[in-house]
């Protein structure tokens, strides 16, 4: 029995009836709660396929020849910093509409907490720009569907943490869909061993980016933007001595940059790459990291039937297989973590 007392009148509930109210609650809550997931989740999807096919027309298009993707996606995160310092700036100009929390990206702690984080962001960026610069769209979800199976050996390896068998096999559909797309590429002529290696190792480093950043959100009281602001911030000085080890700097040397149509592609690739920085940390905070790589390869399984499209590619029987093996073992793992959440709850 719960009472409370508001002036000379006293009201007490007993705790079923507090259970009943807050039941009322949550359900009265609950569609509001999904259709925000719904809204964040459908950002995520339409601004990232949007990126992917930015980035490929920047990176091996003949109209923008500039071999350097590592320069590029430096100037998208620079221009992402641009963006951020204006939003900071509009802040203290209109502090009543616009809000930015308040930030000292070079204190001792924050660079503690937050680079290990931007770090790994730029490996996931950086590896997935290489792997797009080699590989097609259409294959681009094949050479970067291993986040799901990463995600249980990271687990395993850094959080002690135990797989279930029918999760184990999900997996293992996951990791056949993955061979059988890597045979089709190879068999129509257009795979990329280096490209799928990059696809790889950026799938790895996603793993390790979302089960950080759920930590680092915390710190910051689910700041995104500040999130978004000391990623791009920091990345930005780390993809400067990349840019030198990738031997990019002779073909930056001599790229005609007085091209419009390159300065028009890089703004609205750097405003895309923020907007999906901002979107992938607001994913993970409404869902989980787990929903988020799911949500990922999802993703990518629609960005592959939109690019064949787009591209007038004609794919085989069994390379459209692969695709669907792979959404297959996603899905199916997706549902088995639901039901053993559901079970231990």
């Amino acid at each position: 029995m719960v009472c409370s007392q508001v002036g000379s009148k006293s009201t007490c509930f007993s705790t079923d009836e507090i259970m009943e109210m807050n039941g009322k609650a949550f359900k009265k809550n609950l569609p509001q709660k999904y259709l925000t997931i719904v809204s964040v989740v459908a950002a995520y999807w339409i601004i990232s396929i949007s990126v992917v096919f930015i980035n490929k027309t920047l990176f091996s298009s003949k109209v923008i020849d500039l071999k350097a993707p590592i320069f590029i996606t430096w100037t998208q995160c620079f221009v992402s910093v641009l963006i951020c310092l204006l939003w900071k700036k509009l802040s203290k100009v209109f502090p009543k509409t616009v809000r930015f929390p308040k930030s000292d990206p070079f204190a001792f702690k924050t660079v503690s907490s937050f680079l290990p984080v931007s770090f790994l962001f730029v490996l996931t960026i950086g590896f997935g720009n290489l792997s797009l610069s080699f590989v097609n769209v259409s294959f681009y979800f094949i050479s970067r569907c291993l986040t799901t199976v990463f995600n249980i050996c990271l687990s395993y390896f850094l959080l002690n943490q135990l797989t279930s068998k029918k999760a184990l096999l999900c997996c293992l559909i996951i990791i056949f869909g993955f061979f059988l797309g890597v045979d089709q590429e190879n068999v129509v002529g257009s795979f990329s061993l280096l490209g799928t290696i990059f696809g790889v190792l950026s799938s790895l480093s996603l793993s390790l980016y979302s089960i950080f950043t759920k930590k680092v959100l915390q710190d910051i009281d689910n700041q995104i933007i500040l999130l978004s602001y000391y990623n791009n911030l920091y990345s930005s000085i780390l993809y400067m001595p990349l840019i030198f080890l990738n031997g990019e700097y002779e073909t930056i040397a001599k790229f005609n940059f007085y091209d419009p149509f390159f300065w028009v592609l890089i703004v609205i690739g750097g405003t895309f790459g923020f907007l999906i920085g901002f979107v992938t940390a607001l994913q993970i905070q409404v869902t989980s990291p787990l929903t988020h790589n799911i949500s990922g390869t999802a993703k990518a399984c629609a960005q592959t039937v939109v690019a064949t499209y787009w591209y007038n590619e004609v794919k085989s029987l069994l390379w459209w297989l692969s695709n669907f093996v792979v959404l297959l073992g996603s899905a199916a793992y997706a549902r088995v973590k639901q039901l053993e959440m559901t079970q231990k709850r």
